[in-house]
């Protein structure tokens, strides 16, 4: 645990500490992690993924269950920044890690892959991680998607798909062979970027996209915020209404192909 916090001055640690606490009522409300779990901690580099790393590491220093943890960072073969202070930060932890390349970001002439998007990224980056743990016996995955991130996707499914949905905490896939877990859901975006700020991690992989400001979900986090304006409770107000529906407000048989 040095690692964590020998760095760390007074004021960045007390919010780290409010971090991990959250995450552990998260773990506890829904049942994220067992006693003899091998997780995968997927690692991007930026601020999210490494605050759950060091997240994930605490809480198993002062877990009433053991559990194993493999950091793992998915290089799909995208132009950027220098991956070498993210390695050198994974090994730094004292926890295994993992570099899976996959050179993706070329087709086959040699040239930009032509369907580049967000949708492309996380299906080739997830079926990596589906693989790696099925080859090495993990049952769980762990992401980093936190308050805010979820908030954001069930406007993006509403807006653009038509369909009430979101990230889950837990999601058991492949008919519970893997689990997906997100311990930073109750955590707010904001407070995550102080912590890295403070502890001097706020992007070690820097961003590889090239389209990351142009992307349906960057229009949705600026609508948030415009409205956060009005109404401060905003994000969690939408992310109760999960578990606040109002059935007897909800038409039975709703109109099909309307235009």
């Amino acid at each position: 645990m040095d690692h964590l916090f020998s760095c760390l001055d007074q004021a960045t640690f007390s919010v780290f500490d409010q971090i991990s606490r959250r995450a552990g009522k998260v773990i506890g409300d829904y049942n994220l992690i067992k006693d003899g779990d091998r997780i995968l901690v997927a690692v991007s580099g930026g601020k999210d993924s490494l605050t759950l790393l060091n997240v994930m590491i605490h809480r198993r220093s002062i877990a009433p269950v053991n559990f194993d943890l493999l950091a793992i960072h998915v290089d799909l073969g995208m132009p950027g920044p220098d991956l070498g202070l993210l390695e050198a930060y994974l090994k730094s932890t004292g926890i295994p890690n993992h570099i899976a390349r996959a050179d993706l970001f070329k087709t086959s002439d040699g040239q930009k892959h032509p369907d580049l998007n967000c949708f492309w990224c996380s299906w080739n980056r997830r079926k990596i991680l589906f693989r790696y743990a099925q080859q090495n016996g993990f049952n769980k995955i762990a992401f980093g998607h936190h308050l805010d991130d979820i908030v954001e996707t069930i406007l993006l499914n509403q807006f653009f798909k038509g369909e009430l949905s979101a990230m889950c905490p837990r999601q058991e896939i492949f008919n519970g062979a893997l689990t997906l877990i997100r311990p930073l859901t109750y955590e707010n975006e904001q407070t995550i970027r102080t912590f890295a700020k403070g502890a001097g991690i706020g992007g070690l992989g820097g961003c590889r996209c090239p389209v990351a400001a142009h992307t349906q979900r960057a229009a949705i986090k600026k609508i948030i915020s415009e409205m956060e304006k009005v109404t401060p409770a905003l994000k969690i107000n939408i992310f109760n209404s999960l578990k606040n529906i109002k059935p007897e407000y909800i038409p039975e048989n709703m109109i099909e192909n309307l235009f």
